[in-house]
């Protein structure tokens, strides 16, 4: 008897699942495998690492044979309860008219192997229905299905390369359950486009593909799905049902079970929680366990940003947000380290260290075992893993992890290539950036707790000297949106690099990514709220004066408020976002409210003495229904056919484990009366004064044109060199020879030689004897 293949469809783009989540999974022991729930059914499953999504989604459809069909997913309101926000294991109710649907998931903590324990109640003639998308090493177009039989029981098999995926099911009494089935290809032969053109299942495919292909096949009222992966389709298939064979009581048990125990290992937490209001002590809880559910197993201390793909029903990226941002990833080990998930945090580091670049940098992001996928350069994607390290040995938890020269080369590259990033936090324009600057000059100070000698002062020197000279960079005065709020100036979002060369950063026009209409905006006019990291901090006092100003301007400005409190923008302008019109972000767009940057907002008013439930109670408002935060929320008037609610998530991606880690932190925030991730050798120097130091430095890189007299001039390179130079005109002439400072090579001009002088002239030679081949002038100013 010949097999029946399924027709192949047209090429189409293989898109994702929604990104909008409503819980994420897994199980704590052997299993290797992850999963989500969006739109009321099972979305992406990923395996055996984290960053490797297998299936894009997994529902079913009612039907009763004569005409009537239904899919899930369409139905509105479906409800998902979690009976303790400590365990990830969802249960999914949809309702209709003429039946109930509900289903429980979780993983085989032992296996790697989703189990769903499911029910059909209602009409006696309806009968549920199995549809599946595969999507075998996240890659939709060379996928292979069959319909099977596996040691006597029914089975749905896929292949692709290295992977193996198999679904079987089993009914109460443990008999297979799983017929009959049809394989297709999506969009032509699938057992959706079976029901959409005959309303009942008629077609019987046992083989489909290389291509986009689907699984169907018809359920008893009641039973468990096992959806096994393996290396192959059998090895798959013999997982499936050894979970099968022991029943989904078993694995739920036990999957409970290690989640409690997790939990009860997090001291910290507990005490935190009893002192918080019930709503927010239940999304506190609940952060702790989203922030547990994206750490990989393959790679420990891997976290990635969220098990989702914004905007994923329109997107076909292999990327998605299921990557590692070193940003992200010591956002979240900070709320691990809170909570008293030292071991969690600890691996962080060590995996940090292992993927650190050899000039000390850490990727834009990388897919867990370090290949790239972006390739920019973030400057406080540097200085992060470092504020992680001194983090740890603050709580005495770093342990035998050996730090000294994964920093060495982190502050080597920092002050090589600081204070200008390739790009802010947003992954967009190139400048100096208030958020950036306070992470790196922090990392400075930290990091140099961990050195010897004159790598140490070489780190301070930077600190202090970037310290001192923020406002002089970031900060402009009468200006229209000053005038605007009628105050005395702000902080920009980001001033060019040549203010480096004392410019006046205002005189500048930045283009903004994103930005839908007038893509270009003036330095001035633009502001963000990063410079809250500056307080955040210590590096600025709470009530200082240009603070203060500036968050009258960004609350005016990025503030907007919704039904479940307040929300802030990234920064005026910004494009990412979906449309006026509700259709989604497709490169460009509006951007929307963010609940992580309300939970900023919350710290600051920590930082000030001012209460921060209300932001709590705000960001807890905005969480989905199974208490997962999203990345932004919609901030306009409800547009029901997007499913847009104003103050509720919007389409982009969620959970951001990055907000449920702001969120941790700032319920510790708001116990303690103090920002809980203020690195403490930071506070300590600084305590939100503004140094004062008496030299300035000058790199290749960055040039000033002015010298306030009294002070040295310090010359900063990457190898040794001899300063030849002279004053007023090349007279008095010498010559200076650098000396090893650890990070740099530093030539000091002393402040003595240079006090009667008006200006100064020199140039290089290195250290194998050729000259830079430029000379270079420098005004020496007796005021200020």
């Amino acid at each position: 008897m010949s097999i029946i293949r399924a027709p192949a469809a047209r090429w189409r783009r293989p898109v994702w699942s929604t990104g909008r989540k409503d819980c994420t999974g897994t199980g704590l022991g052997h299993s290797r495998l992850w999963f989500t729930i969006g739109r009321g059914i099972v979305t992406e499953i990923f395996y055996p690492r984290i960053d490797i999504p297998q299936i894009r989604d997994l529902g079913f459809l009612i039907a009763d044979g004569q005409g009537f069909w239904q899919e899930i997913k369409a139905l509105p309101n479906s409800t998902l309860d979690l009976e303790d926000p400590r365990t990830p294991f969802p249960h999914i109710h949809h309702r209709h008219e003429r039946y109930q649907f509900s289903f429980q998931v979780c993983t085989d903590p032992d296996r790697d192997v989703l189990l769903i324990d499911f029910a059909l109640t209602g009409d006696a003639d309806l009968r549920p229905y199995l549809l599946c998308a595969p999507r075998l090493g996240a890659d939709a177009r060379t996928n292979r299905a069959w319909v099977g039989s596996w040691e006597g029981r029914a089975v749905l098999w896929v292949e692709q390369g290295p992977f193996g995926l198999a679904i079987s099911c089993r009914d109460p009494d443990g008999r297979s359950a799983l017929g009959p089935c049809a394989v297709g290809e999506v969009g032509a032969s699938d057992l959706w486009q079976d029901f959409h053109l005959n309303g009942r299942m008629t077609w019987g495919y046992a083989e489909a593909g290389p291509g986009e292909v689907a699984l169907g096949g018809a359920l008893p009222p009641r039973g468990t799905l096992a959806v096994g992966l393996g290396t192959s389709k059998e090895a798959a298939a013999t997982a499936a049902w050894s979970s099968l064979a022991e029943g989904f009581p078993r694995a739920a048990d036990e999957y409970t079970t290690r989640w409690l125990a997790w939990h009860e290992l997090c001291c910290a937490s507990q005490d935190i929680a009893s002192q918080l209001p019930p709503d927010i002590a239940t999304l506190y809880t609940r952060s702790a366990t989203v922030i547990k559910v994206h750490e990989d197993r393959t790679f420990p201390g891997a976290l990635v940003a969220s098990l989702s793909v914004p905007w994923g029903e329109t997107s076909d990226t292999l990327g998605g947000y299921h990557l590692v941002w070193a940003r992200d990833l010591v956002e979240s080990a900070g709320a691990l380290l809170a909570l008293g998930a030292h071991k969690e945090a600890r691996q962080v580091l060590a995996y940090l260290i292992s993927t650190q670049q050899a000039d000390g940098h850490w990727l834009q992001n990388q897919w867990l075992g370090g290949k790239p996928f972006w390739n920019g350069m973030q400057l406080d994607e540097v200085g992060f893993p470092v504020l992680l390290a001194s983090a740890l040995k603050a709580h005495d938890a770093l342990g035998d992890i050996t730090v000294t020269d994964m920093i060495l080369r982190a502050l080597s590259f920092i002050v090589r290539k600081g204070p200008v990033t390739a790009q802010d936090r947003w992954e967009e324009d190139a400048g100096i950036n208030t958020f950036t600057l306070a992470v790196v000059i922090a990392a400075l100070v930290e990091g140099a707790m961990f050195l010897d000698g004159r790598a140490r002062s070489c780190a301070l020197m930077f600190a202090d000297y970037w310290n001192a000279r923020i406002e002089s960079w970031t900060y402009t005065e009468d200006d229209p949106l000053s005038r605007q709020f009628q105050v005395p100036g702000h902080y920009i979002r980001v001033a060019p690099p040549d203010v480096l060369t004392d410019q006046e950063a205002e005189r500048e026009i930045l283009p903004i990514k994103n930005r839908a209409n007038d893509p270009r905006l003036a330095a001035c006019c633009q502001i963000s709220n990063d410079f809250l990291q500056l307080v955040r901090y210590g590096l600025r006092d709470a009530r200082d004066p240009h603070i203060l100003a500036s968050v009258t301007v960004m609350d005016g400005l990025l503030k907007t408020e919704t039904p479940s409190g307040p929300v802030w923008h990234r920064y005026n302008g910004d494009g990412y976002g979906e449309h006026a019109d509700g259709r989604p972000f497709d490169g460009t767009g509006t951007g929307r409210g963010w609940p992580l940057l309300t939970g900023e907002r919350g710290h600051y008013a920590v930082a000030a003495g001012d209460d921060a439930l209300p932001y709590l109670q705000a960001m807890a408002a905005m969480a989905g229904q199974g208490g997962l935060l999203p990345e932004q929320v919609w901030d306009s008037a409800p547009i029901p056919e997007y499913d847009l609610t104003p103050g509720r998530p919007s389409g982009s991606a969620m959970p951001l484990v990055w907000a449920h880690g702001e969120f941790v932190k700032l319920c510790h925030s708001h116990v303690l009366g103090v920002p809980i991730d203020r690195p403490v050798a930071t506070w300590r120097r600084y305590r939100g004064v503004r140094p004062t130091p008496d030299f300035r430095i000058w790199q290749l890189h960055q040039q000033p044109r002015h010298l306030r007299v009294g002070d040295e001039l310090r010359i900063a390179l990457s190898a040794p060199f001899t300063v030849h130079w002279g004053q007023d005109g090349w007279q008095n002439v010498c010559d200076t020879p650098s000396e090893d400072w650890g990070l740099l090579h530093v030539a000091i001009l002393p402040r003595t030689t240079l006090r009667d002088a008006r200006s100064v002239q020199f140039t290089l030679r290195w250290a194998g004897g050729d000259w830079i081949g430029q000379d270079f002038h420098i005004d020496i100013r007796r005021t200020s």
